[in-house]
């Protein structure tokens, strides 16, 4: 496959072509956040399998568009985060929120750089946002609930790093499907 056909993906189509895509990616990753395991602090949900096959898919401006839409929606008071919920009930979880947003961007530029076309490539990428959204998710934490930062990465780290892998080989594994989708 040419570069120009990976590029060509994500090469802005039509105003209303590119807003409905923005659309459907917030509303993918608001039905992915109620696939859920309850946990404390934060609950396990299919929200990262979302964001990174959503970032992939769509590239820079699209992905980190659609998550930062996603947000929106949740701030407008829409029960889109895990459990149905607005972002006043989601406050625990804001940091990885906000990660969504930043690694949406990252791996949307380095799919749009190539890293779609070899796994090794792709599996940085994932692994990447995943540390972003992990870093953000940490920071807030230690800032919202007010916990140290060790307990705050057992807590909300470390029992989610089996589940995002399982999930990023999933977002993998369905990335040329939704490139069908995309066209």
């Amino acid at each position: 496959m040419s570069s120009a056909v990976i590029l060509d993906r994500y090469v802005t189509r039509s105003i209303p072509a590119d807003i409905a895509l923005v659309g459907a990616g917030a509303v993918l990753i608001s039905i992915a956040a109620q696939i859920q395991i309850p946990m404390i602090p934060v609950p396990m949900t299919m929200q990262t399998f979302a964001v990174l096959l959503v970032a992939a898919t769509l590239g820079f401006s699209r992905g980190a568009a659609s998550t930062a839409l996603y947000l929106a929606f949740g701030a407008l008071g829409l029960p889109v985060f895990a459990g149905a919920t607005a972002l006043k009930a989601a406050m625990p979880t804001l940091g990885y929120l906000i990660g969504f947003v930043l690694a949406a961007a990252i791996i949307g530029l380095l799919a749009e750089r190539g890293f779609t076309k070899n796994p090794l490539k792709l599996a940085a990428a994932f692994a990447l946002g995943s540390l972003v959204i992990y870093l953000s998710g940490v920071i807030g934490l230690v800032s919202i609930l007010g916990i140290d930062f060790q307990t705050a990465i057992g807590a909300g780290v470390l029992p989610f790093l089996f589940g995002d892998l399982v999930k990023a080989v999933l977002a993998a594994s369905l990335l040329p499907l939704a490139w069908k989708f995309v066209k």
